[in-house]
């Protein structure tokens, strides 16, 4: 059974989900779970410990998730179910994304974690491009930090992809996340060898 503190927090992420940062309040979680605010203030003082429990519970789901799929000895294959899980676990807590840059500009914690956890992503990404060199499924690089690069096309679209899909779509599900899951992983499909695009080919 879950406590007043687990409550809390399932009931602001389907309120910021469905709202949106700018329309819940303190008031309005308590409101929603029958509680006095006083009592929601008991274990959260602001509405910013909120968003920043759920963050830290996001990122922990993800590592979680992809603790899972990191079994794959199938390097490609592994690539795009990193993509897919971080995705999905987003479609969870979409308000992140449909409200990035505020909660970014209102908390330094989430910021200078988020700034964090992006070096990582990118080192684990680089890894991974290496691996599909050396398996000959990866060209070498041509430009300077072209793979560098690519990684950043990864993030922005990872972390934007979902602003981008409330503004095409009336209501985002999860069939979208296939949809944009494929528009991201086929950004490495010209960096790959023949090989590597006859296998990417496999893996859809």
């Amino acid at each position: 059974m879950k406590n007043t503190k687990e409550i809390i927090l399932t009931t602001s992420l389907e309120l910021f989900n469905t709202y949106g940062l700018s329309k819940v309040t303190l008031r309005t979680i308590a409101k929603k779970m029958g509680i006095s605010q006083g009592n929601l203030n008991y274990h959260f003082k602001k509405r910013e410990d909120i968003i920043e429990a759920l963050y830290f519970q996001l990122v922990k789901n993800i590592d979680e998730s992809m603790l899972g799929v990191q079994q794959s000895k199938d390097v490609l294959r592994l690539m795009v179910d990193i993509s897919q899980t971080i995705m999905s676990n987003f479609f969870e807590y979409r308000f992140f994304l449909l409200d990035f840059v505020q909660i970014m500009r209102e908390s330094e914690k989430i910021k200078r974690h988020y700034a964090e956890l992006t070096i990582q992503r990118e080192q684990q990404f680089s890894m991974l491009f290496n691996l599909l060199i050396e398996n000959d499924l990866m060209r070498k690089e041509v430009l300077p930090n072209e793979y560098k690069n690519l990684y950043k096309r990864f993030q922005i679209l990872g972390d934007f992809w979902i602003s981008d899909a409330e503004i095409s779509n009336s209501k985002i599900t999860k069939a979208t996340i296939s949809k944009y899951s494929a528009i991201l992983t086929q950004a490495i499909y010209p960096y790959l060898t023949v090989s590597g695009q006859k296998e990417y080919r496999s893996i859809l």
